[in-house]
């Protein structure tokens, strides 16, 4: 059975706004690790979270932000955000201020070098993925091809 999550804490050192992958499942087997984060988050994503992972807005204590890449779209694939009590056993959890982000490994490959963004517009509050692997995306990106 897996291990259940530790808390991390951001060694002193650490770069600011630098995200951390605090728990990754290798084959089965759990490895905390303090390593650059292959999946980033913006200080506007992380304020946007911290808000919606709140105890005040009913989130359970160890909730996260799942991003997840589905095949579908008008472009080919496309992003998907939901809010989970935990993590699954497989997923690379990044996590940056007490924010945490469930990716699964499948989509990962998608994300890797990608951010997480959260916009206030006139057309409306949004988040967003600024994703280098796409090659093109639809108009309200919420879909890309990847490069």
């Amino acid at each position: 059975p897996p291990v259940s999550p530790r808390s991390h804490r951001t060694p002193p050192n650490a770069r600011p706004l630098q995200s951390r992958i605090t728990r990754r499942y290798v084959r089965g087997m759990e490895t905390n690790t303090t390593q650059e984060a292959p999946f980033s988050l913006s200080p506007s994503a992380v304020r946007r979270l911290r808000e919606v992972l709140s105890p005040e807005s009913g989130a359970a204590p160890g909730a996260g932000l799942r991003v997840a890449v589905l095949a579908g779209g008008c472009q080919g694939f496309q992003y998907r955000f939901n809010i989970e009590p935990a993590a699954a056993e497989d997923d690379v959890i990044i996590e940056r201020d007490g924010v945490r982000v469930f990716i699964d490994p499948v989509s990962l490959t998608l994300l890797t070098g990608a951010e997480l963004d959260y916009a206030e517009e006139l057309i409306g509050a949004y988040f967003r993925v600024r994703n280098p692997n796409a090659a093109s995306s639809c108009g309200c990106g919420s879909s890309f091809a990847p490069a």
